[in-house]
């Protein structure tokens, strides 16, 4: 079920029945020269679409403003301000609360927003809310679905703007892949921080990406996209699955803020 699709009655009839929201997170920025800018936003929120529709939960309608400060120098891309950035996230999430959903999956199509929505989860412990936030990456998959995923693509070649990305932009918006301006060549790491080992660095990613692609597209095809959206669908279905049926974190929550209250002799 799509958010923005329901009437006003039928939104408050699926509150009711799932009491699960979908938020697919993604960003705009530059994939290569042959990916469009909303590629990640495009490819999470079919799958969590999809999902929804796999194991009954409301899909929000597309997100696309995330972290993004590695990419302010390439031409399409919105990179809030960070506090604005935050607020907005937390915001967005009170307003799925308020509307009734009592457990919010964070469905993350972006490498670049793992951090920012770490915290963002870190941060409910922070004040109580009438809901519990779950994370899950896009294609956080185990044993033999991780198998299949590598039946379908090459994993060495699926980085930002590789295989895997645009084997699925070319099953979800076909005509926003330019596989004619791919490289002859897979971008691999620079390697430019290398002197200074193990450490990280906002830099960091341009470093070794200054072209913001990593990875090889040349092997990318809308039948493998065929094949992986529906594969990373039915995990994201599953998980719902698993939300839906979770007591445990609802339940912990309830006593840490019982806990914090006591210790504030309130």
């Amino acid at each position: 079920m799509q958010w923005e699709m329901l009437t006003e009655p039928q939104f408050r009839q699926a509150v009711s029945d799932t009491g699960v929201c979908v938020l697919s997170i993604g960003v705009l920025e530059r994939h290569g020269d042959h990916l469009p800018l909303g590629t990640d936003y495009i490819n999470v929120h079919a799958i969590a679409r999809r999902a929804c529709e796999i194991e009954p939960a409301v899909a929000f309608p597309p997100f696309y403003f995330g972290q993004i400060n590695e990419a302010r120098c390439f031409g399409g891309t919105v990179s809030l301000e960070p506090t604005l950035l935050y607020s907005l996230l937390e915001n967005v999430l009170d307003e799925i609360g308020r509307n009734g959903f009592g457990k919010i999956i964070v469905a993350n199509g972006h490498g670049g927003n793992t951090a920012l929505l770490s915290y963002l989860a870190q941060c409910t412990l922070a004040r109580e809310k009438p809901y519990t936030v779950y994370l899950r990456p896009l294609g956080a998959m185990i044993g033999e679905r991780q198998t299949r995923l590598g039946e379908i693509v090459d994993r060495s070649r699926c980085g930002h703007a590789g295989e895997m990305e645009a084997s699925m932009v070319l099953a979800n918006a076909p005509d926003g892949a330019e596989m004619d301006a791919v490289g002859d060549a897979p971008a691999k790491p620079l390697g430019r921080m290398k002197d200074v080992p193990g450490g990280f660095l906002g830099i960091s990613w341009y470093a070794d990406y200054p072209e913001h692609y990593a990875g090889d597209a040349r092997g990318a095809t809308e039948d493998k996209g065929r094949a992986l959206v529906p594969l990373l669908s039915e995990d994201l279905a599953d998980f719902i699955a698993a939300v839906k049926a979770d007591t445990v974190a609802p339940a912990l929550e309830r006593a840490f803020f019982e806990r914090e209250r006591g210790l504030r002799g309130t």
